[in-house]
């Protein structure tokens, strides 16, 4: 399998941070978002941002702005199968996703996902850590977005649901502060500390 591409999940509302993009929040010495980057990037063949809205505002960033293609808001499969449909224009064979709102995710979170999706057939892996399973984090086969696409067509939100039928594997990382992600502004300031 050549490299996957990485594709930043940012379509949300952000309604408990009053709205807006919360990746653009300020962290350290940059943003959010800047930390997902810095993390992704080394990870990956190359990057796109999944946001819904005028991409300008992420201009500054360089990045691949793809749009969901479901219309309402139908939470993060549909920016999966955004990032989908932009690696098949890139002759991809998979994705991985990150959540634009967790910064501390491993550097190593590529290859454990490689290495899980090794034992399944469909090639789909998502990060677990003892508290559960974290599945914006996640390997995805562009083969399988005409499937997901559907899915979502039919009313599928769930991101497990879908995984599960797929037969999806799991890797398991053992620091739970790796996926903390970044919802109320307590998690903002939390997040200052743990960096």
């Amino acid at each position: 399998m050549k490299q996957p591409l990485g594709v930043i999940l940012a379509g949300g509302q952000a309604t408990r941070m009053g709205g807006g993009d919360k990746g653009l929040l300020p962290l350290g010495n940059g943003t959010i978002l800047s930390h997902v980057i810095a993390r992704l990037e080394p990870q990956v063949g190359g990057l796109a941002l999944n946001a819904n809205g005028d991409p300008a505002r992420f201009a500054h960033l360089n990045l691949r702005v793809v749009a969901d293609s479901i219309d309402g808001f139908a939470g993060p499969l549909s920016g999966v199968l955004a990032g989908l449909d932009w690696a098949a224009t890139q002759e991809a064979t998979h994705i991985v996703t990150a959540a634009a709102d967790t910064p501390f995710f491993p550097c190593d979170l590529v290859p454990q996902l490689l290495q899980a999706a090794e034992a399944t057939e469909t090639g789909i892996a998502l990060a677990r850590t003892a508290d559960g399973r974290h599945p914006t984090f996640g390997l995805w086969p562009t083969a399988l977005r005409d499937d997901l696409r559907q899915a979502l067509q039919d009313g599928l939100r769930k991101v497990v649901l879908w995984t599960d039928k797929h037969g999806a594997a799991t890797a398991h990382f053992p620091d739970d502060v790796a996926f903390f992600n970044v919802n109320t502004p307590e998690d903002l300031v939390k997040a200052g500390t743990i960096l």
